[in-house]
């Protein structure tokens, strides 16, 4: 048990909030970690131990922390129009020149933008326009949502029923009825002996037929995915893979949403994760780094074929009875354009060009330890496979809890990873330099040492 000081931030923590994704029972005994100050890729505990943070907080952290820039503009935004909505055909300048920059921007033509507060919402509001078109073409049978295991999209209650999560669906009553999951693309655990990664594919999309034809075509509305699944792992797609996949949804006339909430904006070495893979959504998805992390906005992109639909419902029903109280905050989207600014004049999408090969070398070197069976990722993403026997790519027993060891000792060498499982994810904020990501590979290297160290007894 961790001493926590009376009237300490911990221990009012402890007494007044409550933690996501989080062990309860033990937060009531440790208490939290305070984070107190933030610069570029590093943040400062309130004891003055500073962290590399290569997870950007959640994934979202691009421009790092500290940026005067952003906060000078949320100020003067603030201080012209603090707030407005965009209920009833309300609008301001800022939510428009937002809408115009994503669309002109957007990996496939896309026809209008709706806007959210969370990654989650944005998911949310593509699993009700999926219902909302097929009830608008006459087809409101076609119901059924198909994700996929370990796929991750958000925390609401559709979206986490798209997702193929267990442990977030345990004891929730979830997912919903008309929610279906397929498999997990995850070449270097689940291929077959001899089998490659085109062959893996090829399975992949054979069993996402199965299930369509299994539950009905007739009933299957859309499928639901990540460019590159990150909850799920840091977990780049198998090569054709999503070639295979989308031809499956063309076959069968599913609306297609991409999942950009981590992937879009630089992530993967193209602005979108549609590009890097060639994907052709109806819908795509994003938040985090549309921001970078300093205001809560999200947006949901959607093509003619499903604007067309939604007018017709709006004439139908008089009304188009969706919305969010901060949609279109003029504080949130004044700094979602500064952001898309500050990207392109830093030239983003090239510098992760440049860096991403030099994380993906750095972390490949680590092949060399004997915790680690895969490291693979594109990009500023780049999953991490922690195994029992390289040879066999047997797993670990989860009671023995190997992921949250290294991510302790991690910590222990002021790093911060992101685990699953036994999986570690990293996706440094976009701004990182070669020797920051150097940084990376010693604290992550000693971390594995100590694991193993400890595995073995010796400590």
């Amino acid at each position: 048990m961790t001493y926590v000081a009376p009237n300490s931030i911990q221990a009012r923590d402890i007494a007044s909030i409550v933690h996501p994704q989080t062990n309860l029972a033990t937060h009531m005994t440790q208490g939290p970690v305070v984070i107190g100050s933030g610069q570029g890729c590093f943040v400062t505990d309130d004891n003055g131990a500073e962290f590399l943070d290569a997870a950007a907080g959640l994934w979202c952290a691009s421009l790092g922390y500290a940026s005067e820039r952003l906060a000078r503009v949320a100020y003067e935004q603030m201080r012209k129009l603090g707030y407005y909505h965009l209920y009833r055909g309300t609008t301001n300048e800022n939510s428009v020149d937002l809408a115009e920059k994503l669309l002109s921007i957007a990996p496939v033509p896309m026809s209008k933008v709706l806007f959210q507060c969370s990654g989650s919402e944005a998911n949310d509001t593509a699993i009700k326009l999926v219902w909302y078109y097929h009830a608008a073409i006459g087809k409101p049978r076609k119901r059924k949502i198909i994700g996929r295991k370990m796929g991750y999209h958000g925390s609401t209650t559709a979206s986490i029923s798209a997702s193929g999560k267990a442990d977030m669906h345990a004891d929730f009553g979830l997912p919903l009825a008309d929610f279906v999951h397929t498999e997990y693309p995850h070449y270097y655990r689940d291929h077959l002996e001899g089998e490659s990664e085109e062959q893996y594919a090829t399975r992949l999309a054979d069993a996402f037929e199965a299930l369509i034809l299994r539950e009905g075509p007739e009933t299957c509305a859309a499928f639901i995915g990540e460019p590159v699944m990150g909850a799920g792992g840091g977990l780049p797609p198998p090569r054709t893979y999503w070639d295979k996949m989308q031809a499956v949804i063309r076959k069968y006339d599913l609306l297609f949403i991409a999942d950009e909430v981590i992937c879009g904006f630089g992530r993967t070495g193209n602005m979108w994760g549609c590009q890097t893979y060639d994907l052709k959504p109806d819908m795509v998805s994003c938040a985090k780094a549309l921001s970078a992390g300093m205001q809560p906005i999200s947006a949901l992109l959607i093509n003619q074929r499903v604007f067309e639909a939604m007018l017709d419902e709006s004439r139908k029903l008089g009304n188009f009875a969706h919305g969010f109280t901060y949609a279109g905050h003029p504080v949130t989207t004044a700094v979602a354009l500064e952001t898309l600014r500050i990207y392109d004049e830093m030239d983003m999408i090239g510098h992760v060009q440049r860096v991403g090969p030099y994380l993906q070398d750095t972390l490949a070197r680590l092949m060399d330890h004997p915790l680690v069976g895969e490291v693979r990722g594109i990009g500023m993403i780049t999953g991490i496979e922690l195994v029992a026997d390289k040879t066999t790519r047997a797993l670990f027993d989860p009671a023995r809890k190997v992921g949250a060891r290294v991510d302790h000792f991690a910590r222990k060498h002021g790093l911060i990873a992101r685990l699953i499982g036994d999986r570690v994810a990293f996706s440094p904020p976009l701004i990182i330099t070669e020797a920051e990501i150097d940084e990376i590979g010693r604290r992550l290297r000693l971390a594995l040492d100590d694991t193993w160290a400890e595995l073995q007894g010796r400590c």
